[in-house]
């Protein structure tokens, strides 16, 4: 049997981690990638999304490759965009974006694109998109304010995290639950496995 695969997260979200984790695959080291996560001009939400994550991917890998560890080693990077028609909400980091953020989501429908991209130890570049439609309530300005208060909202893609407070703002959600939390778990397990990524054996506890 081979030896499980290792595997290098160019992100330091702790969602993804977590995420990873819950699929059974620790990895070896975090590296997270700073790239400039500014939309181009006239950018859609689902082509931001695919080239930060090929971006952070890259970045990644290419220090790995620096320093002459990229054997054996494959590379996971990820991006989420929320985006309401052509238009990209920001990830909140003050105040007043959050609340402009969820008073724009308040009674409609948006849509959440989480890009994945994996580099495996020879420099293959694979890549995939989560597309998932998510409906909001229609938020009071109470559900707002208590929801700011929480500070759930910051450095959240769209001002909110589904995992936690604003999952109660939900009314119908079509598409990848992991990929609005951070990382899809079925597209990025597509991808490692198609590359040869080999998951590290489960051991089942036995009841007392």
């Amino acid at each position: 049997m081979k030896p499980p695969s290792a595997l290098v997260l160019a992100s330091a979200s702790p969602r993804r981690l977590e995420l990873l984790q819950q699929a059974g695959i620790e990895p070896e080291r975090l590296l997270p990638a700073d790239v400039d996560e500014t939309p181009e001009r006239s950018e859609h939400p689902r082509h931001l999304a695919k080239r930060l994550a090929r971006l952070k991917a890259l970045k990644a890998y290419e220090a790995l490759k620096g320093r002459g560890e990229t054997a054996g080693r494959f590379t996971l990077g990820a991006d989420t965009v929320v985006g309401v028609g052509r238009q990209i909400l920001p990830k909140a980091e003050i105040e007043d974006e959050a609340i402009e953020c969820l008073r724009l989501l308040s009674g409609r429908t948006h849509r959440v694109f989480t890009g994945v991209c994996t580099i495996s130890p020879n420099g293959r570049v694979r890549e995939k998109l989560s597309e998932t439609r998510v409906r909001f309530k229609r938020l009071s300005r109470d559900d707002i304010s208590r929801y700011i208060d929480s500070g759930e909202w910051q450095g959240k893609a769209g001002g909110y995290a589904i995992q936690g407070l604003a999952g109660a703002f939900v009314v119908r959600l079509v598409g990848s639950y992991t990929g609005v939390v951070g990382l899809p778990l079925y597209e990025t397990m597509a991808l490692l496995q198609g590359e040869g990524f080999v998951m590290p054996a489960v051991s089942a506890g036995l009841p007392a």
